[in-house]
């Protein structure tokens, strides 16, 4: 699969999720948009594009022509008082940006990705109005939530996914990709030395032990799950301690407790949370990614992402609809 003489634009892009997947296949980027300025650092660090700011001030007239648009953009509730107003009813949300921009260029192809809840958001209000929209805009839309889990990273990250392909080239609708199901493990992606914060007091409670079963050949029979196997203090967020045989939570931008952002695993006899270059690999990120943010600032960032092969594995699938030839 090439993608060589596509170009496409990353919208609220972060560290470069999707421009990682977009790039691994040989698309062009031609425009990002990213406001925090430290992820924006990191993201011209990694790609050497600077990412212009604010979206809401950028005018659609100023970005590149572009064959796919990249983004995963802000969840956010619209306000909607008697009948529905289709484009307008987006006016005051990021995803209006996100629509005038289509509206003026007509890319090939849409790829959009949101937090899981999306779909319940605004007692469904929300996916409603943005399908809507899409559709009025001259895009057939397909959406799924998929498992980052399912799809040969060890990390339980479920999110929502849009592939819209613009009507006038649709040829078949679009199927999402069926799960790899790779055996991987959290172990496989650990640090021999990380630079991650280890937890040592003394209401750390492990209540089970954890074996890898194993198959009637002797291979190991992986998870593909979080592994609880004890807790810091009560066990609420953030205090929960995992196997790391098994796979990692959702990373996270925020979060509280001791283990925020990453949870906590039994590594050996250490209870600690993951190193960033962990954090990274979880997400898909390869070893020459770099890390240019402080500890907190990059814990964001990945919190923030998106899982990689998971949006290969889309790419790949959409490949077959011969829409990006």
């Amino acid at each position: 699969m090439n993608l060589k003489n596509l170009n496409f634009i990353d919208l609220f892009a972060g560290i470069g999720g999707f421009h990682q997947a977009m790039s691994f296949y040989g698309a062009n980027c031609v425009f990002a948009s990213e406001w925090d300025t430290n992820a924006a650092l990191t993201y011209e660090a990694n790609y050497g594009i600077k990412p212009q700011g604010d979206i809401t001030k950028i005018d659609e007239k100023d970005i590149a022509k572009h064959d796919i648009l990249c983004g995963g953009f802000p969840c956010q509730a619209f306000s909607v008082s008697g009948k529905q107003k289709g484009f307008d009813d987006s006016r005051g949300t990021l995803f209006f940006d996100v629509a005038r921009i289509i509206k003026y260029h007509k890319p090939k192809v849409v790829f959009l990705e949101n937090v899981r809840n999306f779909e319940r958001h605004d007692n469904g209000k929300t996916l409603n109005i943005v399908t809507n929209i899409l559709d009025e805009l001259g895009y057939d839309v397909s959406y799924k939530v998929l498992n980052a889990s399912n799809y040969g990273l060890p990390q339980n990250r479920a999110r929502i996914f849009f592939v819209c392909i613009n009507k006038d080239i649709l040829i078949d609708k679009f199927e999402f990709p069926e799960p790899t199901n790779e055996a991987v493990s959290l172990t496989d992606l650990l640090e021999k030395d990380p630079n991650a914060k280890i937890i040592d007091r003394p209401d750390i409670l492990i209540k089970k032990t954890y074996s890898v079963p194993k198959d009637n050949f002797g291979n190991p029979i992986l998870p593909n799950k979080p592994i609880q196997i004890g807790i810091v203090n009560k066990g609420g967020q953030g205090e929960r301690i995992y196997d790391p045989a098994g796979h990692a939570i959702t990373l996270s931008a925020y979060g509280g407790g001791v283990g925020s952002k990453t949870g906590l695993y039994k590594v050996g006899n250490v209870i600690r949370k993951l190193s960033i270059r962990e954090c990274a690999r979880v997400q898909g990120f390869g070893e020459d990614f770099k890390i240019k943010s402080n500890q907190s600032q990059a814990y964001k960032q990945f919190g923030n992402s998106v899982a990689i092969n998971v949006l290969k594995e889309i790419l790949k699938q959409l490949s077959n609809t011969k829409v990006l030839a």
